[in-house]
Protein backbone atom coordinates (compact mmCIF):
# COMPACT_ATOMS: atom_id res chain seq x y z
CA UNK A 1 0.00 0.00 0.00
CA UNK A 2 1.22 3.45 -0.94
CA UNK A 3 2.11 6.21 1.57
CA UNK A 4 0.43 8.55 -0.51
CA UNK A 5 -2.00 10.85 2.07
CA UNK A 6 -5.17 12.52 0.05
CA UNK A 7 -6.07 16.06 0.17
CA UNK A 8 -9.94 17.47 0.16
CA UNK A 9 -8.88 18.38 -3.19
CA UNK A 10 -7.79 15.06 -4.46
CA UNK A 11 -10.57 13.44 -2.46
CA UNK A 12 -13.17 15.85 -4.07
CA UNK A 13 -11.62 15.39 -7.51
CA UNK A 14 -12.25 11.45 -7.04
CA UNK A 15 -15.87 12.19 -6.39
CA UNK A 16 -16.39 14.51 -9.65
CA UNK A 17 -14.56 11.38 -11.28
CA UNK A 18 -17.39 9.20 -9.82
CA UNK A 19 -20.02 11.36 -10.60
CA UNK A 20 -19.50 10.96 -14.12
CA UNK A 21 -19.38 7.45 -13.97
CA UNK A 22 -22.78 7.68 -12.68
CA UNK A 23 -21.85 6.43 -9.48
CA UNK A 24 -24.69 7.27 -6.20
CA UNK A 25 -23.02 9.64 -3.47
CA UNK A 26 -23.32 6.28 -1.06
CA UNK A 27 -21.33 4.27 -3.69
CA UNK A 28 -18.52 6.53 -3.98
CA UNK A 29 -18.38 7.39 -0.28
CA UNK A 30 -18.03 3.38 0.45
CA UNK A 31 -14.97 3.49 -2.61
CA UNK A 32 -13.03 6.77 -0.44
CA UNK A 33 -13.29 4.26 2.56
CA UNK A 34 -12.08 1.52 0.65
CA UNK A 35 -9.01 3.16 -0.95
CA UNK A 36 -8.17 6.13 1.80
CA UNK A 37 -9.53 4.54 4.82
CA UNK A 38 -10.01 7.17 7.84
CA UNK A 39 -8.59 9.85 5.33
CA UNK A 40 -11.59 9.35 3.26
CA UNK A 41 -14.58 12.60 3.14
CA UNK A 42 -17.30 11.46 5.24
CA UNK A 43 -20.39 10.32 3.88
CA UNK A 44 -22.54 13.77 4.38
CA UNK A 45 -19.59 15.49 3.03
CA UNK A 46 -19.62 13.18 -0.15
CA UNK A 47 -23.93 13.86 -0.46
CA UNK A 48 -23.07 18.07 0.05
CA UNK A 49 -20.54 17.49 -2.75
CA UNK A 50 -22.75 15.61 -5.14
CA UNK A 51 -25.74 17.98 -4.79
CA UNK A 52 -23.51 20.71 -5.98
CA UNK A 53 -22.22 18.43 -8.95
CA UNK A 54 -26.14 18.02 -9.95
CA UNK A 55 -26.47 21.66 -10.05
CA UNK A 56 -23.63 21.97 -12.28
CA UNK A 57 -20.77 23.49 -10.01
CA UNK A 58 -18.07 21.45 -10.41
CA UNK A 59 -15.66 23.99 -8.84
CA UNK A 60 -13.92 21.90 -5.83
CA UNK A 61 -11.56 24.48 -4.75
CA UNK A 62 -14.82 25.85 -2.72
CA UNK A 63 -14.76 25.57 0.27
CA UNK A 64 -18.77 25.95 1.16
CA UNK A 65 -19.02 22.02 2.05
CA UNK A 66 -16.36 22.29 4.66
CA UNK A 67 -17.61 22.31 8.81
CA UNK A 68 -18.50 26.36 9.40
CA UNK A 69 -16.12 28.08 11.46
CA UNK A 70 -16.38 27.80 15.23
CA UNK A 71 -18.94 30.29 17.22
CA UNK A 72 -16.63 30.45 20.27
CA UNK A 73 -13.32 28.90 21.13
CA UNK A 74 -12.28 26.13 23.66
CA UNK A 75 -10.35 28.69 25.66
CA UNK A 76 -14.16 30.70 26.51
CA UNK A 77 -15.92 27.26 27.77
CA UNK A 78 -12.87 26.27 29.67
CA UNK A 79 -12.81 29.87 31.59
CA UNK A 80 -16.17 29.25 32.42
CA UNK A 81 -15.99 25.38 33.43
CA UNK A 82 -12.88 27.32 35.68
CA UNK A 83 -15.43 30.03 37.01
CA UNK A 84 -17.88 26.81 38.10
CA UNK A 85 -17.71 23.51 36.99
CA UNK A 86 -21.20 22.45 37.79
CA UNK A 87 -23.13 24.56 35.32
CA UNK A 88 -25.24 22.73 32.78
CA UNK A 89 -24.88 22.39 29.23
CA UNK A 90 -27.38 24.59 28.42
CA UNK A 91 -25.73 27.45 31.16
CA UNK A 92 -23.23 27.11 29.52
CA UNK A 93 -24.72 27.84 25.91
CA UNK A 94 -26.23 30.81 27.15
CA UNK A 95 -23.59 32.24 28.21
CA UNK A 96 -22.13 31.76 24.91
CA UNK A 97 -24.98 32.44 22.64
CA UNK A 98 -24.78 29.01 21.49
CA UNK A 99 -26.83 25.76 21.42
CA UNK A 100 -26.81 23.13 24.32
CA UNK A 101 -25.28 21.08 21.24
CA UNK A 102 -22.85 23.21 20.49
CA UNK A 103 -21.82 23.01 23.79
CA UNK A 104 -21.87 19.32 23.79
CA UNK A 105 -19.75 18.59 20.89
CA UNK A 106 -17.20 20.43 22.59
CA UNK A 107 -17.17 19.23 25.93
CA UNK A 108 -16.87 15.83 24.30
CA UNK A 109 -14.21 16.99 21.74
CA UNK A 110 -12.08 18.61 24.85
CA UNK A 111 -12.50 15.25 26.79
CA UNK A 112 -14.53 16.74 29.72
CA UNK A 113 -17.71 14.45 31.05
CA UNK A 114 -19.86 15.32 33.73
CA UNK A 115 -19.18 13.44 36.99
CA UNK A 116 -20.93 14.17 40.40
CA UNK A 117 -22.39 17.06 38.65
CA UNK A 118 -19.12 18.44 37.84
CA UNK A 119 -16.82 18.84 34.43
CA UNK A 120 -13.85 16.42 34.59
CA UNK A 121 -11.60 15.29 32.14
CA UNK A 122 -12.82 11.97 30.59
CA UNK A 123 -10.03 9.51 32.53
CA UNK A 124 -10.72 5.94 30.55
CA UNK A 125 -10.69 2.86 33.21
CA UNK A 126 -8.66 -0.18 31.87
CA UNK A 127 -10.96 -3.17 30.74
CA UNK A 128 -11.22 -6.37 32.86
CA UNK A 129 -10.63 -7.56 36.34
CA UNK A 130 -8.39 -5.73 38.97
CA UNK A 131 -5.09 -6.36 38.95
CA UNK A 132 -5.35 -8.36 42.37
CA UNK A 133 -7.67 -10.94 40.54
CA UNK A 134 -5.07 -12.98 40.20
CA UNK A 135 -3.52 -13.64 43.99
CA UNK A 136 -7.81 -13.67 44.90
CA UNK A 137 -8.02 -17.04 42.25
CA UNK A 138 -4.57 -18.61 43.36
CA UNK A 139 -6.13 -18.54 47.73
Amino acid sequence: MSNFVPGNYDLRTALIFCYHLKKTAAKSHRMLVEAYGEHALGKSQCFEWFKKFKSGDFDVRNEECEKPPKKFEDSELQALLDEDDAQTQQQLADQLNVTREAVSIRLKSMGKIQKIGKWVPHERKTAGKPKNHLRNAAS
